[in-house]
């Protein structure tokens, strides 16, 4: 089930989908920031929590199944997924199980659909190697690779950049030739992404290498540009 602050009093808070959709016009600068299997996951918290002044900014986040893994609670930096989304401006965390939180009726909201209406910028930070593998090669089998393929790219194509990733991985994975040419679909290809570069870090294995998610204060600053705030 989502987890979310919003109330749910109503019919139009029955579904995670309806939710979003009775939110599409509230007025707020939408964010939909989302998270996949690498450990710089844990950046998330800071990453939102840098937006605390914005009054007029809504929140969503979706985790990977793989991303849940790296926020249960296990030290200061990682919080629960409850925990999560109590912070500022956080309207609801999604998960996988969330797609079909009921059984889908016709003129139902689907959730995919109601996040990427919504969304006026998506945040991928992590991007991991799999989820990159995913995208490129047009995988839609979890909430965020459907939002991603379900993307209005011929407008997004008109405006510039809506989708930000910030890829992270261990250096070999970086260094494996398959990477680049994914990267460069994104990069070189298809004009709605931009590819926030990776950084050599001591990594989470203990290498230390190519692949490391770029620094979360300047993940927070092109986001701030891209909504305007700057």
């Amino acid at each position: 089930m989502t987890t979310r602050l919003e109330p749910s009093p109503g019919d139009e808070y029955r579904t995670p989908a309806a939710a979003v959709a009775a939110r599409i016009h509230d007025g707020k600068q939408h964010l939909l920031l989302a998270a996949s299997g690498s450990v710089a996951t844990i950046k998330l918290p800071l990453i939102i929590s840098s937006f605390q002044a914005r009054s007029n900014l809504s929140i969503r986040v979706i985790l990977t199944k793989s991303a849940t893994h790296f926020l249960a609670g296990q030290s200061a930096e990682q919080p629960t997924v409850a925990a999560l989304a109590s912070l500022p401006n956080v309207d609801a965390v999604h998960l996988d199980e969330d797609e079909w939180d009921e059984p889908w009726t016709r003129d139902s909201h689907i959730l995919h659909i109601e996040l990427r209406k919504w969304a006026h910028l998506l945040a991928i930070v992590p991007m991991s190697a799999n989820l990159l593998a995913k995208v490129t090669g047009g995988i839609c089998d979890n909430l965020l690779t459907n939002v991603i393929r379900a993307w209005d790219v011929d407008s997004s194509s008109r405006k510039g950049p809506t989708i930000i990733v910030a890829p992270a991985m261990n250096s070999m994975m970086w260094a494996h030739p398959i990477t680049a040419k994914q990267l460069a679909i994104l990069d070189k290809e298809w004009a709605w992404f931009e590819v926030l570069p990776a950084q050599v870090k001591l990594l989470a294995c203990g290498d230390i290498g190519l692949g490391a998610m770029c620094e979360w204060t300047e993940i927070v600053k092109v986001i701030e540009n891209r909504l305007g705030f700057a």
